[in-house]
């Protein structure tokens, strides 16, 4: 089970101390770091130059760069030579998907691909053998703090099904409103990477929630049934 805090939901005012209390052991595995132009979704984030000044912040920490943008084959090169470890598009931004995992894999990173709440998991049927993530969205795109929807279990459910029915060695990844309440059933329904920003950094101790995130993902894991769920 990987926890990777999304610094979206940071103080952007004091984002490298936010940065170094995450690299506290036992806290983040990976950092998220959400890119949004503005157009692909409602809300404009940060850029390059904040990337590249969290990865020198981030030490040991590789970088989980999730781009909410229209047309990012553009920035792949850019993005990889900032420092992300990981670059997730979004399916629906990439008319030529495989021509983009390839570059992103080119350039050196994890390549990702991420599911709007609306988009099928059977679309990944001919792609996900060549993925190391795949994101499932559980808010709609562009802004955090958003009600997670239910439907996602069962989402996460199938993709689970889709990664080990080809025989994928993806990461199944799940983002939006991930909180103590709920991250125990998404790793029970077969996600082990969980993308969580305000459930962190809206409390006292983000580095005491991350443990307790940690240890009921953990939990829920172990309840998670043998018998892989029908698409």
């Amino acid at each position: 089970m990987l926890l990777a805090p999304s610094l979206l939901a940071a103080d952007f005012g004091h984002l490298a101390a936010a940065v170094t209390t995450l690299r506290t052991p036992g806290a983040a595995d990976w950092l998220h770091c959400d890119v949004m132009d503005g157009v692909f979704v409602p809300n404009i984030s940060f850029g390059l130059p904040i990337v590249q000044a969290i990865h020198a912040a981030a030490g040991p920490l590789p970088l989980d760069v999730h781009l909410m943008i229209q047309d990012p084959g553009r920035y792949v090169e850019a993005f990889a030579e900032a420092g992300a470890a990981s670059l997730t598009v979004h399916y629906g931004a990439c008319p030529h998907l495989h021509r983009v995992v390839q570059q992103i894999k080119k350039a050196g990173c994890r390549a990702g691909v991420a599911l709007n709440p609306h988009t099928p998991v059977a679309l990944l049927a001919d792609i996900v053998a060549d993925l190391d993530v795949v994101l499932v969205m559980s808010v709609n795109p562009g802004f955090g703090g958003q009600q997670f929807i239910d439907h996602t279990y069962r989402k996460v459910a199938q993709a689970r099904a889709l990664i080990v029915s080809s025989g994928s060695s993806a990461r199944l990844q799940v983002d939006g409103g991930v909180g103590e309440g709920n991250i125990a059933r998404l790793a029970e329904a077969g996600a082990d990477v969980f993308v969580a920003g305000s459930s962190v950094f809206g409390t006292p101790d983000p580095v005491a929630t991350c443990h307790r995130l940690r240890a009921a993902a953990e939990d829920g894991a172990k309840m998670r049934p043998k018998a892989i769920p029908s698409l």
